[in-house]
């Protein structure tokens, strides 16, 4: 019995190597994810950084919520997770605006799913103050000092922080990740959102051995 076991395990491994790939040559650059001509500087020079780059407004980023969030739940201590929103309009800063806003006031975990459903599954618009000033009070927040923040210098720095990173990783969508401020990877290029996050784990298991 224990023959048979081993002669099973051997045939997989040649299966999965019949095609001249094994598991550390199996995603490829340029087919799988992209190489930043110009890497972004990451915000923890000691940690490998994964930065998702988002919008409120994406269906797809809501779906994909669910499976990142998991993913997240069980990476290693030398690996940092950002979120940093995509913008390329008047609405999409307004949003990213809500989101350092709900974060500069440590409400990020309460507010981040309620913002992705009153985009999505409420089709509400949230295209100013007022409306997202609603719902941060539905959630317990005090209306001036959401206003005071919402305008603040802080916010205003970290919006802008954020629309500059976007461009440094030349994001064509989202979501998109962004690992160590090296590799982009996208669904279109993975091939599903699920493929997204384990191109991903294989790039941070790079980047340990380019830092090495």
């Amino acid at each position: 019995m224990r023959s048979l076991v081993l002669l099973l395990g051997l045939m997989v491994s040649l299966l999965a190597c019949a095609d001249g790939q094994t598991p550390a040559s199996k995603y490829r650059e340029g087919e799988h994810y992209v190489a930043l001509s110009q890497p972004v500087r990451t915000g923890n020079p000691d940690k490998i950084e994964v930065t998702e780059v988002f919008w409120y407004g994406c269906g797809h980023c809501y779906t994909f919520e669910p499976l990142i969030r998991k993913w997240k739940a069980n990476l290693s201590d030398d690996v940092e997770f950002v979120a940093s929103p995509a913008m390329w309009n008047r609405n999409m800063e307004t949003h990213a605006r809500a989101f350092y806003t709900a974060k500069a006031l440590g409400v990020l975990p309460k507010l981040h799913e309620p913002l992705f459903k009153a985009l999505n599954i409420e089709k509400k618009r949230l295209l100013d103050a007022d409306e997202i000033s609603e719902l941060f009070v539905a959630h317990g927040v005090d209306a001036d000092q959401f206003a005071k923040t919402f305008d603040s210098f802080g916010v205003s720095s970290q919006v802008k922080q954020a629309a500059a990173r976007a461009r440094g990783y030349q994001i064509t969508g989202t979501p998109e990740l962004v690992v160590d401020g090296t590799y982009r990877v996208s669904a279109r290029k993975a091939g599903s959102q699920a493929e997204m996050l384990r191109v991903v784990d294989y790039l941070i298991t790079k980047r340990r051995a380019e830092r090495s």
